[in-house]
């Protein structure tokens, strides 16, 4: 076993993973600085989702080891994962999963009172990042009543209010039009960096070019190291770069 980084909040070595015999991650290694956000970029069914699910201990690694601040998290058992994702991790689904009961604020607060954390200050919370994330003004309504990019403000709040030392948001911008898109992805990191929380984001190159200080890419569950040539000097040719 060998020990990760000091300076890395999240660090994993050689991640195999197998989903009903099909290689969903062969032999991916990372390691992400605190307070930084981190991209992790691919096509459909290149393992973005597996890997977080394995670094946030959703899934059990197979093969391989991840650590959150030099604690191992591939020898946890699954109480002692849960109680890690409740108590220091955020997820964001590519989908707003809120509670059809539950109007926006008591959706946003819920993580913070299954803490144990008073109804009182939980609502001053989730209504904060409400505010921050320009829905304050729906804290009352229902999922229901709300189009789809106000539903996944709410879950991005949600996943903020407890002041996580990890986000983990897997695609969460898939299921908005490109306009709402940019902006949610925008308002998230914003938020996270003004905090301090340290992010692991999936999502497209081009989304990840805009808001991330490091990405990562993945293809059929290996990573892809791209090669950045040198411009030939001739007038008229532009650089280019070859992924290996």
């Amino acid at each position: 076993m060998v020990t990760p980084p000091d300076n890395d909040v999240l660090w994993a070595r050689a991640l195999h993973f197998q989903h009903n015999g099909s290689p969903a991650l062969c032999g991916v290694s990372l390691g992400v600085r605190e307070g930084e956000i981190f991209a992790v970029t691919g096509p459909r069914g290149s393992g973005k989702t597996t890997l977080l699910q394995c670094l946030a201990g959703l899934l059990p690694v197979q093969r391989g080891e991840v650590w959150f601040n030099s604690t191992p998290v591939h020898t946890m058992g699954a109480i002692t994962r849960e109680r890690l994702r409740r108590d220091r991790f955020g997820w964001i689904d590519p989908v707003p999963l809120l509670l059809p009961e539950l109007n926006a604020w008591e959706n946003a607060a819920l993580p913070l009172m299954l803490r144990g954390t008073s109804r009182r200050r939980a609502k001053a919370s989730a209504l904060e990042w409400l505010e921050r994330l320009d829905v304050g003004d729906r804290a009352r309504k229902r999922p229901y009543e709300l189009p789809q990019a106000d539903r996944q403000r709410i879950a991005v709040a949600r996943a903020l209010a407890s002041c996580p030392t990890v986000l983990f948001a897997d695609e969460p911008t898939a299921s908005l039009h490109r306009a709402d898109a940019g902006q949610v992805l925008r308002t998230l990191t914003a938020a996270a960096r003004s905090h301090g929380i340290t992010v692991v984001l999936a999502t497209h190159p081009a989304d990840a070019v805009a808001v991330a200080d490091r990405t990562m890419s993945l293809l059929d569950g290996r990573q892809v190291r791209t090669v950045h040539l040198p411009p030939v000097p001739e007038e008229g040719r532009a650089p280019c770069s070859l992924s290996v």
